[in-house]
Parts: C-alpha cells; sequence; structure tokens
C-alpha cells in the first residue's frame, strides 16, 4: 500500500537539512519557527485549521492545512490530532473524509459527543488558525487504485466517515465497479454528506445508497427502518458471492455484520470504533510494575490498562483508543492479559501490548 506523497520542502531541503541536523535542536527550532508560524516545525507534521462548514446537526467538517511534514494519505485511512485544551495536549483519532485533494487539503468530520471534552472543543471552538500537531495516516480499510469487484460499504453512526472517503474515491474515478452504501443513523438530521450522498446516486447508475433509520419513520424512496439483520443485507446489497464489504461503526454492530456475512463474501474488513460487547468474568485487582517509572500500583481487572493506568494519574501516550493506531503499545515483561473485544487470554511477552483494548489478567510488568 502506497500512501500518495505529495512534493515537499522536506525532499527539496533534504541534503540541506541532513548538513546542518547534528547543529540543530529540533525543540529549540521548533520553539523559534513557531515565533514566526505556528505551523513551522523542524520534523514534526502539524496541520492548520483552515475551514470548517455544518456537515449534519451536530458534526462539523474541519478542513486542514498540514505542513511539509505531512507524508500523504489514502481513501479510509485515520490520523491522529493532538489538540490542546486549558493548556492540557489530548491526542484523538480521527477517519479522514476525502481522498487527497488537489488543494492539499485533508478533511475530518467530528461529531459532538455529550461530555465529550475534544469532540466539543474542535466542533464549538476551534477557529481557522488553530493549529493542530498530526500524526502520519494510518489504517488498512482502504480500497485498490482501481477496484474491479462490486464493493458494499456498511456504516453505522460516525462509521460513515472513512465510509465517505472510499465513495468520494470511486465516484472520482466515475465508479469504476459496482458500489453500494448502507448507512444506519437514529435519526435523519444526524446522517451526515446525505445530500452529496444522494446526489452522487443519482448521477452515478453503479451507486446505490440507502439510508437506515432506527428511530424515524423512512419517507424517501431511498430509507429504510430498522437495525442490521440478514433480511436488510440481503434486501440492500443482495448476495454475489464477489463481493468485497467493508463494515465501520459501534463495535457490537461490526461483529453482527461480520456474523451475518461470515463465508458469504469475496472479503470482509472492519474497523470498529467501540469495543463489542463482551463479558469479562475477570474480578479483583492485580499488581502492576512499571519498569521505567519504578512504580507498582493496583489496578482492577476486566478495564483497559489506558483507562486504569490513567485513573491513578498517568498519561501514556494515546490515540484512537481502539487498536488501531499503535500509539499506546509497549512493552510486557511479564504476565498475562485480556484482550476485551474478544475476550482471550495472552501470555506472550514478545508482542507489544496495545493498552486501550487490554486488561490485566494477572500481575504484570510493563515498560513505562
Amino acid at each position: 500500500m502506497n500512501a500518495q506523497v505529495r512534493p515537499s520542502a522536506r525532499h527539496r531541503h533534504g541534503p540541506l537539512k541532513r548538513l546542518v541536523q547534528p547543529l540543530v535542536r529540533p525543540d529549540i527550532f521548533d520553539f523559534w519557527a513557531s515565533r514566526l508560524n505556528r505551523s513551522w516545525s523542524w520534523e514534526r507534521p502539524l496541520a492548520r485549521l483552515v475551514g470548517r462548514e455544518a456537515a449534519s446537526r451536530d458534526a462539523v467538517t474541519l478542513l486542514l492545512k498540514p505542513n511539509a511534514h505531512w507524508a500523504g494519505h489514502q481513501a479510509g485511512q485515520h490520523v491522529n490530532l493532538g489538540v490542546e485544551i486549558d493548556g492540557v495536549r489530548v491526542t484523538r483519532s480521527y477517519s479522514l473524509t476525502a481522498p487527497p485533494r488537489e488543494d492539499g487539503l485533508l478533511a475530518i468530520t467530528v461529531k459532538g459527543i455529550e461530555g465529550g471534552r475534544v469532540s466539543r472543543f474542535l466542533c464549538g471552538e476551534a477557529r481557522p488558525g488553530t493549529v493542530f500537531e498530526l500524526g502520519q495516516a494510518f489504517g488498512d480499510m482502504t480500497l485498490p487504485a482501481t477496484p474491479a469487484s462490486p464493493v458494499c460499504l456498511l456504516a453505522a453512526g460516525s462509521g460513515i466517515t472513512p465510509m465517505m472517503a472510499l465513495v468520494r474515491q470511486m465516484a472520482g474515478q466515475g465508479m469504476p465497479a459496482d458500489l453500494s452504501l448502507v448507512y444506519w443513523v437514529r435519526q435523519r438530521d444526524e446522517a451526515c454528506f446525505l445530500d452529496e450522498l444522494r446526489t452522487l446516486a443519482a448521477r452515478h447508475p453503479r451507486f446505490r445508497f440507502r439510508l437506515m433509520l432506527t428511530r424515524e419513520r423512512a419517507i424517501a424512496a431511498d430509507e429504510g427502518e430498522g437495525r442490521l439483520d440478514e433480511a436488510t443485507l440481503v434486501a440492500c446489497v443482495g448476495e454475489p458471492a464477489e463481493l468485497q464489504v467493508l463494515a465501520c461503526g459501534p463495535g457490537g454492530f461490526v461483529e453482527n455484520a461480520r456474523g451475518l456475512l461470515a463465508g458469504r463474501v469475496a472479503a470482509f474488513q472492519a474497523e470498529a470504533f467501540t469495543p463489542a460487547p463482551v463479558t469479562v468474568v475477570d474480578e479483583g485487582e492485580v499488581e502492576v510494575r512499571l519498569l521505567r517509572s519504578g512504580r507498582t500500583l493496583r489496578i482492577p481487572r476486566g478495564e483497559s490498562l489506558l483507562t486504569a493506568l490513567e485513573a491513578h494519574g498517568l498519561k501514556p501516550a494515546s490515540g484512537c483508543r481502539m487498536g488501531i493506531c499503535n500509539t499506546c503499545a509497549c512493552g510486557k515483561s511479564a504476565g498475562s492479559t485480556r484482550h476485551l473485544p474478544s475476550g482471550a487470554l495472552a501470555h506472550d511477552t514478545t508482542q507489544a501490548l496495545k493498552l486501550c483494548i487490554n486488561s490485566a489478567a494477572t500481575d504484570l510488568e510493563l515498560d513505562l
């Protein structure tokens, strides 16, 4: 998989930068460079907010201009965004909602969540000129450069964001293959990109779009009612064996789609932005020894290690909080953990441990 790379200053000035690098401290350079332009840095990807527009009743699309250290992306990928709120830097993961654009801008769509500190800031307070830290793009839920076999996209709630990038990619190519999108929301005014999706469906005969409502009556020809089930899948996408299916939404939605389609389609890819419901029977507490800091903590079983460590005042690096970006991964030298999405136990000490989707099953030693 090759992400698109924009010609940038980091390529044009590479030899000069290598020559002076031993003489430069990046943090000192960044401090003084930011006094001239807040999006300048020695090597850190940064992005400046240049525009915003409403995407639905409770969501907004932000347009970001990355600096020269941004390496590009593919439709369907995510990015970690570092946001400073009241002097505290917080990182969250967002899907890019458009394929690479001619103007080089990046688009993310953020849904305001009740009690969500970052989402509320981005939706209501961030203004053009705000500069964010920007991680490089990550994620494997992408399509071939020119898809040839039929593609079906299943989205629920905020799961529409990476799917919109894939729809726009295929629309920009003139719909080279049959494409269907089924999009579940509670109410119609929560649906993002609705006008654009209907326009694309009217323009491209090979694109089928259906909006599914779970708390409102359907009134349009392209609308339906109810949650994901087998009858809905058959009615919306049929049963071609060569179908490639991509699903994104809450964990329960993704696992339901996986079970309904098992063995019936050519390929199935999925990403969940919340863990699937799983019964964890572990009780009590364990002892966690942090090797780098020398601290020893008591934390509860059955709770993600990231959440448990944060409850003790620690701030491990984190990003997506759903096991995709690897920002929170650390070494484990002793002990067993439980993978929260599946409930499986892991005893291996040779692989990096994702703190956000694993809990402690026994006493642990972590490289923190």
